[in-house]
């Protein structure tokens, strides 16, 4: 986890507009994926057998211990109590314990190829679980990337591979002691013996240049920008980009844009924010300032998504059926209502520089209400979420506070039908305490805006 955030900023960021394959190349050689996926440990069975072969043998006492030995130490150091003369060992005791050493070295799994990597990298970088591949193709590229590996990734040494190769400790290098340098084949491609280095960068351009990634791509893009499951000439089309380009993201992006199915109104509001698109966009929204500090990322993980913190190589899902159910809507809610009243230490927002009718607004409910749809969702909302937002606005303010239950619109409703969600007309709000804050009408519209349907597409 040390490693996520340069790997996001340093790796993914800027290579997000250039092409795939450099992407690729800069994501294999990061410490962070090296790391998550073991590949730093991955080493041909041949160069491990010949490593444990040359490795010298330790200095020996005359008795047969290992030097160094703490048992070895305490006993050649227990004189006996009476005429300095030295005890005993106990015949056999140290020698016994030093074949239970070596039986117990010999159960240890020898280290080896992994293929962690190799099946991630075409499994969810590339050609996708339907791309073609065989588990022979796993194997091969897994040999292809023995060797890659990082450079002192614990810092307990300032050289590595045994031939005063100096670097940064945590970077990456290619260890050629730990390469399987033997001829490979990987989807047909042969990649010729004593590559080195070359071999894994082979296998990044056939990935990159390979009809199944260009469609997996164009598939993940368009459910990202466009749509949860997008049509298959749209995905066509955006393929077709892609290969066009050379793999190009920034060209493959232009062509999802400058689409039809983009630009159609099926695809306005589409999509459902993410926990950290609704936190940033609703701060944004309201011209709020944050330290970005634990108490804003907490709540972005009450609402499903914390930060750094999913467990799949998979990424965090592109779906609304992951997003929204009845607890994720509640969450949702609170925390519109948390930020409008300032209750997130760390974040704040000015709801009065955003009120045409001044401090005191119970005066003119409806102009306060039209004035914030214009502000958070500029004006375009539905009659039947706009009446329900009046309605609950005419209602005493602590309704909010003590009542637990707000009315939604059938809408928002649908949108809690996913997994873990449940048909309800009522939704549980938060058992906040607002008989603090100035203004707890502004507050509840504020909150009940950035909690509408409206809001919470993208």
């Amino acid at each position: 986890r040390w490693l996520l955030v340069s790997y996001d900023r340093d790796t993914i960021r800027p290579h997000t507009m250039g092409k795939l394959r450099d992407l690729l190349v800069a994501t294999a050689q990061s410490p962070a994926m090296l790391f998550y996926l073991d590949n730093f440990q991955s080493v041909s069975p041949e160069a491990s057998r010949a490593r444990t072969g040359q490795r010298p043998q330790r200095g020996l006492f005359p008795d047969g211990l290992m030097r160094g030995n703490a048992g070895a130490r305490r006993g050649a150091m227990n004189r006996g109590a009476r005429g300095g003369q030295r005890a005993e060992m106990p015949a056999g005791n140290m020698p016994q314990r030093s074949e239970q050493q070596a039986a117990q070295k010999q159960q240890r799994k020898p280290r080896g190829i992994n293929e962690n990597y190799a099946r991630e990298l075409m499994e969810l970088h590339t050609l996708g679980v339907d791309g073609g591949y065989t588990q022979k193709d796993v194997q091969e590229v897994a040999r292809c990337f023995t060797g890659w590996t990082i450079l002192n990734p614990r810092g307990f040494r300032n050289m590595a591979g045994g031939g005063g190769m100096e670097g940064e400790a945590g970077k990456f290098f290619f260890n050629g002691r730990m390469h399987d340098d033997g001829e490979k084949f990987v989807l047909g491609h042969k990649i010729p013996a004593g590559g080195g280095v070359r071999d894994g960068l082979m296998v990044l351009d056939i990935l990159a240049h390979h009809p199944a990634t260009a469609k997996f791509i164009a598939t993940k893009l368009a459910r990202r920008f466009v749509m949860d499951e997008p049509t298959p000439q749209l995905v066509e089309r955006i393929a077709a980009a892609f290969t066009a380009s050379d793999g190009d993201i920034r060209e493959t992006l232009r062509a999802i844009f400058a689409s039809p199915e983009f630009n159609s109104p099926d695809s306005y509001r589409a999509k459902i924010k993410t926990p950290f698109e609704l936190a940033v966009s609703a701060i944004r929204t309201l011209g709020g300032e944050t330290n970005g500090g634990p108490m804003i990322h907490q709540w972005i993980a009450k609402m499903g998504e914390p930060l750094y913190g999913y467990q799949a190589p998979t990424g965090y899902p592109d779906k609304a059926e992951n997003w929204v159910n009845t607890g994720a809507l509640l969450e949702r809610l609170n925390f519109g209502l948390a930020l409008a009243s300032n209750r997130i230490p760390g974040t704040r927002v000015d709801l009065v520089r955003f009120n045409g009718v001044g401090r005191d607004a119970s005066a003119d409910t409806a102009k306060m209400m039209e004035r914030f749809l214009g502000v958070i969702v500029q004006g375009d909302i539905s009659p039947k979420t706009k009446a329900t937002l009046l309605k609950q606005l005419s209602e005493a303010a602590p309704l909010i506070a003590t009542s637990g239950t707000v009315e939604m619109s059938d809408e928002t409703v649908a949108m809690g039908q996913g997994r873990g969600g449940r048909r309800r007309g009522q939704r549980e709000l938060a058992q906040a305490d607002l008989s603090s804050v100035r203004n707890p009408l502004m507050v509840k519209a504020v909150g009940l805006i950035l909690g509408s349907p409206e809001f919470q597409r993208q």
